[in-house]
């Protein structure tokens, strides 16, 4: 692991987007890139900007770490936020790929939004976030399928439900955000960084950051 410290969040947000910003550009000059984000309101600065990045966005797919399964006249849908804080500005160019689409429970069209997202993997830049509890995208601890979701072999995407997690959740599996190109992690605050040093010491199915960490660079700002 790479632990990345910074002054303060400010220059943690400036920092980090401009990193994303220059791997997606170098990126680009192989082909099309795709890009991974994590929800919440955490990231915000950071995807909005490079939203107003000079990029080749035409040629850049977007989609989420995870999703609530709920549609994006709610509230609590990352979906939503993605397109506040990046799709807009020059970054409206980009495509996103979905992670809901209706229906009653997310095993009704799993298989249909992992066929929109198989022919760009692997990721090109990989955004996460990590919880208190050391979660990251929707790999909680003590979720239902997390075994399945941590497996070498695990589908694309999965369905996982967790009493953390409130409603059911669709997740990149843990094997697609190992296979990114370029892992970050972004946390804030002495609670987080408290337990980025525990997921150290802690197996995967207790910690899922874990997965990750070998190969990812964690940014951090009090």
């Amino acid at each position: 692991m790479n632990l990345k410290t910074y002054p303060d969040r400010a220059s943690l947000m400036t920092g980090l987007s401009g990193v994303i910003a220059q791997e997606l550009a170098t990126a680009l000059h192989n082909g099309p890139v795709t890009l991974s984000v994590p929800g919440g309101t955490t990231p915000g600065p950071v995807l909005a900007a490079l939203s107003d990045v000079d990029l080749d966005w035409a040629r850049v797919f977007v989609l989420l770490n995870d999703e609530r399964w709920v549609g994006e006249d709610s509230p609590r849908s990352n979906t939503r936020l993605l397109r506040d804080h990046l799709l807009r500005g020059k970054a409206a160019k980009a495509t996103l790929l979905p992670l809901y689409a209706a229906a009653a429970q997310p095993e009704d069209r799993l298989a249909e939004l992992a066929q929109g997202i198989a022919p760009h993997l692997p990721l090109t830049v990989l955004l996460l976030g990590m919880g208190n509890d050391m979660h990251t995208a929707s790999l909680f601890p003590g979720a239902d399928q997390l075994d399945e979701a941590l497996a070498p072999d695990a589908p694309v995407l999965m369905a996982l439900r967790s009493q953390a997690a409130g409603e059911p959740r669709i997740t990149l599996s843990a094997r697609v955000l190992q296979a990114a190109k370029h892992i970050h992690v972004l946390i804030t605050g002495p609670e987080k960084r408290q337990a980025l040093e525990r997921a150290l010491t802690l197996p995967p199915h207790l910690a899922p950051i874990r997965t990750v960490l070998d190969q990812a660079t964690v940014h951090w700002a009090e």
